[in-house]
């Protein structure tokens, strides 16, 4: 047993290390100049440089980019998360013909690959008009995430006791009515987990938001980072800085929902 603590232990230090050191290595340089990136590169801020970091939060940009991938990220799990549980709502409620090949083909989309569908996507989305539009990423982005919502939602849904259903409807309550008054509050672990995996997902995208935009205004964060370096390409310390900003929001967001989405993984491999 203290063997394979040791080979434990030794696993997790070099995950950490793998993952962790990268971003430390960005969020210093940040507060360092591109001076002393370029002479000591592993080395840290002395004197410590504040100014990177200033800059970037003080342009309209960094802003303007901030919001337009909130906007997307929002619309996206809002979307996959509401139509994701009604789907897993009828997948594990509802006994009728073809229901696991259904599940099936949703659990198939797990392995599509999004660089596949690019030139469909985009001739699709021009023919609707949704080019330069938040919701021709935002759709896109939720149906990218339905797969996994409902590969989650599922089984948690099937595990509620069928006699509370039973009860709901002999008291009066229709379908829909236990869907949404019992069903749902039951399952807020699940859905917890579904809607961060589909907000950082959203939030993390780079290849749907460069098919769909050519306007720099309506660029996400990811696109913004690769705008800026190419803007800023002589300063390597301010590319470091503007990009551990963008990380932030999502880094947080996954951190603070951490153990809600950790009950609702466990909830749903149970059921």
């Amino acid at each position: 047993m203290p063997r394979r603590n040791t080979v434990g232990y030794l696993a997790a230090f070099a995950v950490v290390g793998i993952t962790v050191v990268p971003l430390l290595f960005v969020v210093l340089g940040g507060f360092r100049t591109t001076a002393q990136i370029n002479r000591a590169p592993a080395g840290l801020p002395g004197p410590w440089v504040w100014d990177n970091y200033a800059e970037v939060l003080g342009s309209a940009q960094f802003w303007r980019l901030l919001g337009n991938s909130a906007l997307i990220a929002v619309i996206a799990t809002t979307l996959a998360v509401g139509f994701g549980s009604m789907a897993a709502f009828a997948l594990s409620r509802y006994v009728f013909r073809g229901r696991e090949a259904f599940y099936t083909l949703f659990t198939l989309g797990l392995l599509f690959p999004l660089g596949v569908a690019t030139l469909p996507l985009y001739l699709w989305l021009r023919q609707l008009g949704l080019l330069e539009n938040p919701l021709g990423v935002a759709i896109p982005e939720a149906a990218f995430s339905l797969p996994i919502t409902i590969v989650i939602l599922r089984p948690f849904m099937n595990a509620i006791p069928v006699e509370l259903e039973d009860a709901a409807l002999l008291d009066g309550a229709a379908r829909l009515g236990f869907f949404w008054r019992i069903l749902l509050p039951l399952s807020r672990p699940a859905l917890a987990t579904v809607s961060i995996l589909a907000f950082v997902s959203s939030w993390n995208f780079f290849l749907l938001p460069l098919l769909v935009f050519n306007d720099s205004t309506n660029f996400t964060l990811p696109l913004g980072v690769a705008m800026f370096q190419s803007e800023h390409s002589q300063d390597t310390a301010k590319i470091l800085a503007f990009t551990a900003l963008s990380m932030i929001p999502a880094l947080t967001f996954f951190v603070l929902a951490e153990r809600r989405m950790v009950g609702g993984l466990t909830g749903s491999v149970k059921g």
